[in-house]
C-alpha cells in the first residue's frame, strides 16, 4: 500500500488527486488530506439547494463536486479527510465498516468511545464527527471520509443550507447540535496534524507493505490538469439546473433523501433530474433518460420502470418509494 503524502489544501487539487489515483494506478492507496474552507457536494446532489450561496460568496468558500454519492459536507483546516483506494474484484461496494475501523481503533487508543452508526457515520456520544462515502470504478473501490477535529462549527452551520426533508423540525443551528469535534473529547490536547500522524502510524502497522509515496512531477501535472478541466469548472460543480414546474423531496427508509425535479409539458415528462444523498450501483442518468416522453401518469411510469431493477440505480429503494417521489 502506498501512503501518499499530501501537502495541498486546494480542494480542486485534492479531489482530482483521488480520481487520478483511482484510475491511473493499480496500487492500493491511503491518503490523509485537508482542504481550505470549502463545501464538498455529493455526486448526485443539486448544488444550489445544498448551500447558502450568499455566505459562500461572501466568505470565498469553494464548492466542489466529488465522485461519490452522499450528502454535502463542509471542510476547513480543522477537518481531516482520509481516503482508501483498493482493488476489489467483486465489483461491489464494500462494507463501510472495513475502512472506518482503523479510525475507530485510533480513537479508542486515545480513550474515546467512538462508534459506527447509521448508513455511513461515525459518532461520539451520538454526535456525528465523520461521514463516509464509497464508489466503484471497474475493479477499484474508493472510500473516503471526513473527520471533524477542530472545525469551525459556526461556519459549518452557516455554509450548508439544510433541507427540511432531512430536518423537518430543526433550524440551521441544529446542524451544530448533531455534530462534534474530536478535539473536544481528548484527554490530552493535540493538534490536527498530530492526530493525522497517529492515524498514519496505525495504517503502517496494519499493512506491512505500506510505504510513503511522494507525488512525482508527472503526478502533479496530471492532477493539476484534471483539477483545471473538471473540478474547478462550473459545469462539474453546479451544472445546468433545469427549469421545472414540479419538485418533490422524499425521505426513504434505506436510501436517504431524493429530490425529484420534472419539466412537464402537455402532460408529458420532458426532462427529469434526481438529486440526493443516495448511493448507486448503476448510472441514475439512465432512469432519468427513460422517463422522457412518458405521460406524467402513475400507470405509465410504473410500466416503464418495470423493465428495470430500480434498486441498482438508487440503492435499496423500492418502486413504490420511487413513484411516490414523482407525484
Amino acid at each position: 500500500m502506498l501512503i501518499v503524502k499530501r501537502h495541498h489544501t486546494n480542494p480542486y487539487f485534492n479531489l482530482a488527486a483521488e480520481e487520478y489515483f483511482l484510475k491511473h494506478t493499480d496500487e492500493d492507496i491511503f491518503m490523509l488530506w485537508r482542504n481550505e474552507p470549502s463545501i464538498i457536494i455529493g455526486k448526485h446532489q443539486n448544488t444550489l439547494s445544498e448551500i447558502n450561496l450568499d455566505f459562500v460568496k461572501e466568505n470565498n468558500i469553494r464548492v466542489v463536486r466529488r465522485l461519490t454519492g452522499g450528502g454535502a459536507v463542509f471542510h476547513d483546516l480543522g477537518n481531516l479527510n482520509f481516503t482508501f483506494i483498493q482493488s476489489n474484484h467483486d465489483h461491489t461496494l464494500n462494507d463501510f465498516r472495513k475502512y472506518t475501523e482503523p479510525i475507530l481503533e485510533v480513537l479508542q487508543q486515545l480513550g474515546i468511545d467512538a462508534r459506527f452508526e447509521g448508513r455511513n457515520d461515525l459518532t461520539i456520544d451520538g454526535r456525528k464527527f465523520s461521514g463516509n462515502a464509497e464508489m466503484v470504478w471497474k475493479n477499484r473501490v474508493l472510500h473516503h471520509g471526513t473527520l471533524l477535529f477542530s472545525a469551525l462549527m459556526t461556519d459549518l452551520g452557516q455554509a450548508l443550507k439544510v433541507d427540511p426533508a432531512k430536518f423537518s423540525d430543526k433550524a440551521v443551528k441544529s446542524v451544530r447540535s448533531r455534530v462534534t469535534n474530536i478535539s473536544e473529547h481528548l484527554k490530552q490536547p493535540m493538534d490536527v496534524m498530530q492526530f493525522a500522524d497517529l492515524i498514519q502510524l496505525h495504517i503502517t502497522e496494519m499493512y506491512p507493505d505500506a510505504r510513503l509515496y511522494e507525488l512525482t512531477d508527472a503526478d502533479r501535472l496530471a492532477i493539476e490538469k484534471l483539477a483545471e478541466t473538471r473540478y474547478s469548472t462550473w459545469d462539474w460543480n453546479f451544472g445546468n439546473s433545469p427549469e421545472y414546474n414540479f419538485r418533490k423531496v422524499i425521505r426513504t427508509q434505506h436510501s436517504g433523501t431524493l429530490e425529484f425535479c420534472l419539466n412537464v409539458r402537455n402532460g408529458i415528462i420532458v426532462q427529469t433530474r434526481i438529486y440526493g444523498d443516495y448511493f448507486s450501483h448503476a448510472d441514475p442518468g439512465e432512469i432519468e433518460e427513460i422517463l422522457a416522453d412518458i405521460p406524467h401518469q402513475e400507470d405509465a411510469i410504473r410500466q416503464t420502470l418495470s423493465a428495470f431493477d430500480i434498486s441498482r440505480y438508487f440503492a435499496k429503494i423500492t418502486v413504490d418509494e420511487f413513484v411516490q417521489g414523482l407525484f
